[in-house]
């Protein structure tokens, strides 16, 4: 069952996150990660940069929910204050949090760059082209 006929993976601009990768690059690796998802009866996947405001996006996008992941307590803390502002901004779209699978709920990509910074595996937490990628940035 799908969730969604159309999901848009907005790509943000965060320079507080210290991004390794360009925003062209990340738009590009994501792309990437997501064309294994398309075929007969799975929803149209469309990756995009983001600026600015999450809603104003999701307007521009005709959105009618954000879907928001959560690993752990600190991330629903978080979004739940978000998703207060974001509903005084339109309460015409909705929010939906999804649960992270249990092997995932400990992964943070500040954690996965210091592996690979020091030359650690990092394949448990990565696709095999974000490892390549990763590890061609700390010439490893």
């Amino acid at each position: 069952m799908k969730l969604v006929d159309t999901l848009v993976i907005g790509v943000a601009v965060n320079e507080a996150k210290k991004p390794l990768f360009s925003l062209e690059e990340r738009v590009r690796m994501v792309k990437a990660e997501c064309a294994q998802f398309t075929g007969p009866g799975m929803a149209e996947i469309k990756v995009m940069p983001m600026h600015g405001l999450l809603m104003k996006f999701a307007e521009a996008c005709g959105a009618q929910i954000i879907l928001r992941g959560l690993r752990a307590v600190q991330d629903f803390e978080y979004e739940f204050q978000m998703t207060a502002m974001n509903e005084q901004l339109n309460p015409d779209i909705e929010t939906v949090f999804l649960m992270a699978d249990v092997k995932h709920q400990a992964v943070a990509s500040r954690l996965v760059k210091e592996i690979a910074s020091l030359g650690g595996d990092i394949s448990p937490f990565v696709s095999a082209d974000v490892k390549r990628a990763l590890m061609e940035k700390y010439g490893k």
